[in-house]
Formats: C-alpha cells, sequence, structure tokens
C-alpha cells in the first residue's frame, strides 16, 4: 500500500513537473532530464513511470480531458446546447493557448480518431458529442445524422481553428461562437435542395 501511494505521488510530481516545463520551455525544448530535476526524482524514476516525454504528455492531455464533471452536471441539467457548446470551446481555447505545446500533440493526434469515442478514458470528444446529443433532445441538433460523426465534424474545424491559432493567427471568443454557429447552422442557404 505504501509502495502505491508512493508512486502515484511520483507520478503526480512527474506530471506537474512535466506541466510547468512544457508551459516554460515548450515540448520540444524540454527533456525528460528536466522532468526529473523539476520533479525532484532521478531520471530512472521518471522512465520506471513514464515510457517516454510523449506518454508524459498524453497523460497530461487525459488529465486535462478527466475534468469535464462540471460542464456533465450542465449537461444533466437540460443546459442550452449553445451556451454549453460556447462555454466548453471556449475554456478548450483558454486552455489550448495557455498551453501550446501540448494543445499542438492532442489537436493533431498522429492517429486519426475513430466515430466512436474512446471507452477507457474520458475525451473531449465523448464531452461535444454528449452536448450535441442533448441538442438532439432539445430539437436544436438534427437528428437525422449520428452524434458521433457531428462531433467529429465540429471537433475538426474548431481543431483546425486553434491550430491556427496557435500559429499566431488572431483568434478571439467570437471566433468560437462563430465556429459554433457556422456548424450548426450549416455552410450552405436554406433553400438550397438536400443532397441525399
Amino acid at each position: 500500500m505504501a509502495m502505491l501511494k508512493r508512486t502515484e505521488r511520483s507520478r503526480k510530481l512527474i506530471l506537474d513537473a512535466a506541466d510547468e516545463a512544457f508551459r516554460e520551455l515548450g515540448f520540444a525544448n524540454t527533456s525528460m532530464e528536466e522532468i526529473a530535476t523539476r520533479a525532484g526524482l532521478t531520471r530512472k524514476t521518471v522512465y520506471n513511470l513514464f515510457s517516454s516525454k510523449d506518454e508524459i504528455a498524453w497523460w497530461l492531455i487525459a488529465r486535462v480531458e478527466a475534468g469535464d464533471e462540471a460542464y456533465r452536471v450542465r449537461i444533466e441539467a437540460n443546459e442550452d446546447v449553445r451556451v454549453l457548446l460556447e462555454k466548453v470551446f471556449l475554456d478548450s481555447a483558454g486552455w489550448c493557448l495557455a498551453n501550446p505545446s501540448l494543445a499542438r500533440l492532442a489537436l493533431a493526434p498522429t492517429e486519426r480518431p475513430s466515430l466512436e469515442p474512446p471507452t477507457d478514458r474520458p475525451s473531449f470528444q465523448r464531452l461535444v458529442r454528449d452536448i450535441l446529443v442533448l441538442g438532439q433532445r432539445q430539437g436544436v441538433i438534427r437528428t437525422d445524422d449520428d452524434p458521433n460523426f457531428m462531433s467529429l465534424v465540429l471537433l475538426g474545424v474548431y481543431g483546425q481553428a486553434m491550430l491556427t491559432a496557435l500559429a499566431g493567427g488572431p483568434f478571439s471568443e467570437n471566433d468560437v461562437k462563430h465556429i459554433i454557429r457556422i456548424v450548426i447552422e450549416g455552410i450552405g442557404e436554406k433553400s438550397l435542395p438536400s443532397l441525399t
């Protein structure tokens, strides 16, 4: 039991140290040695708990994604979907701009996302999907399409906008609202016939 507590304490020290180093130095300029030094641990201990700097980064991203309880409460309270989507994406944009190194990894993953959100961990994709399901129940999100697919479309548009912002492009609260409006309302004129 004491060993488990020490391991978890060491993991937390490593994650906190890496988070600080990535923010200050950037992901590419942070070494495992730097993380170990900041955590007050040996490099061997860091490698015993994490196989690489990439793994540490993914744990940090997962730690952020696990913090969705407040949004889940708002989903349960049947909050207006447009307001909730704005809040979720504004909060995410704030995190991305404050953590550019990790945000680039999260926004441009090496693996193609699957239609279904991962089942083994919290994910931003699942949160967005669940908000869209709420919107379907509220009658403001189309019900003739799969919410998993629609969440990937929304996340794709948002991800590209954030990558542009991280590359030095302009990005504001109004940009998030604009993205959500365009995705929800669509880009075509309402008088256009359906393609199906």
